[in-house]
């Protein structure tokens, strides 16, 4: 990726690719303040559910630990197994409280930015203690979003506590007069309400904050056009591996091509641009399939390998050019072909049998009548028919 430097330089949208990678390095938007509304509304879900069981427990405890007598006074030494068998209770309590609100948490944090687990973040970097890097962060637009977002939620939530407190100061002076059954159920009230309140408040920071880290995220991903290329890189591989594959594939190809043209029944040549080689099976029957073709420096070698292989050379351009230009190696040819090729397959099969038999050749090879339209330089091959 490009150095530090060329930051400005990086105003190019994140791939997909460059997004998941950062996913699987542990960089994805997280909001806190979901979090916190996740705690929050957890919370007040508990005491609307357990509260007055709560409360009446809470009662029990109190009177519990108020009870005492002449011997437990005469005793201070017994105040810490009066405080242990106390704190039991408590604990047992307030542990399924905490793991149910920590599990709130949890389920926040995966709802703003999915389930990840990576070792990445805990990695030692220089960056991460470098003084430029960290005055760098602290300055930057990210930062500075964040902070200002929480100087805001603060302010905001401040605020709405203050009023709430000051709206409802006469209520909570007059839980002083009222007897503590009572006093603590009022109490539980007026804090739920104004927690009910303050969660409203984290609802809306929330609505606001999940896609703006969002948006600072795929600030942060942005890429250059340096970066663009070296993910190409990544992703396409090198250019030139990549070319010498290709060149290999063909030669590789090539050379199984060539080895079938031994087995062609006849080479038809355009005299060097092009050569096709054909081959009938009389067994399997159906047309003529092409084993072999080749353009230039390779049409010479398919030739020189059939003078080899002692197999019949045609010099028949027309017939040649059509045949490299309307058939496909392994294929058989165009049904308007097969008159064309049979003429020239007939000629090769007495030269054949005369040269089996002692015989002389049996003449001039034949002019195959091919197609005007078949013949891609023949001027009917691309003419068109006028439009009605």
């Amino acid at each position: 990726m490009a150095s530090p430097d060329s930051a400005q330089d990086r105003n190019l949208p994140a791939t997909p690719r460059r997004i998941e990678k950062a996913r699987e390095e542990g960089q994805v938007a997280r909001s806190r303040d979901l979090g916190h509304l996740a705690v929050l509304a957890t919370g007040i879900g508990l005491l609307a559910a357990f509260g007055p069981r709560i409360t009446g427990w809470l009662q029990e405890l109190l009177a519990h630990g108020l009870r005492f007598d002449a011997a437990t006074v005469a005793a201070p030494a017994s105040m810490g197994d009066r405080l242990e068998a106390l704190a039991t209770p408590m604990f047992m309590v307030l542990l399924p409280i905490g793991v149910v609100t920590g599990l709130a948490a949890l389920a926040g944090t995966v709802l703003s930015g999915g389930w990840i687990f990576s070792w990445k973040p805990l990695e030692p970097t220089f960056e991460k203690i470098s003084p430029l890097a960290g005055i760098k962060r602290l300055f930057s637009l990210e930062q500075l979003s964040n902070t200002l977002k929480a100087c805001l939620l603060a302010l905001v939530l401040g605020a709405v506590g203050g009023g709430l407190l000051w709206l409802q100061w006469a209520q909570h002076a007059q839980l002083l007069a009222l007897p503590l059954p009572e006093a603590l159920a009022t109490s539980g009230t007026l804090l739920r309400n104004g927690l009910l309140l303050l969660c409203g408040v984290l609802a809306l920071f929330a609505l606001v904050d999940v896609p703006l880290q969002r948006q600072l995220l795929l600030r942060r991903l942005r890429m250059s056009v340096q970066d663009m290329k070296q993910e190409f890189k990544e992703v396409e591989g090198n250019a030139e591996i990549k070319q010498r594959r290709r060149s290999l594939m063909r030669e590789a190809a090539n050379r199984r091509m060539l080895g079938k043209v031994a087995t062609a029944d006849l080479v038809v040549m355009n005299p060097t641009h092009y050569a096709v080689a054909l081959k009938y099976d009389e067994v399997r029957g159906g047309a003529p399939r092409v084993v072999a073709k080749g353009a230039d420096l390779l049409a010479l070698r398919i030739r020189d390998l059939a003078r080899d292989a002692r197999v019949p050379v045609l010099q028949a351009p027309p017939l040649a050019r059509a045949l490299y230009a309307h058939c496909e190696l392994d294929q058989e040819i165009p049904a308007r072909l097969f008159a064309a090729v049979a003429q020239v397959l007939a000629w090769v099969y007495q030269l054949r049998d005369a040269v089996a038999a002692g015989r002389a050749a049996p003449g001039e090879p034949p002019v195959p009548d091919v197609p005007p339209d078949m013949d891609p330089l023949n001027p009917a091959a691309t003419r068109q028919e006028p439009e009605l």
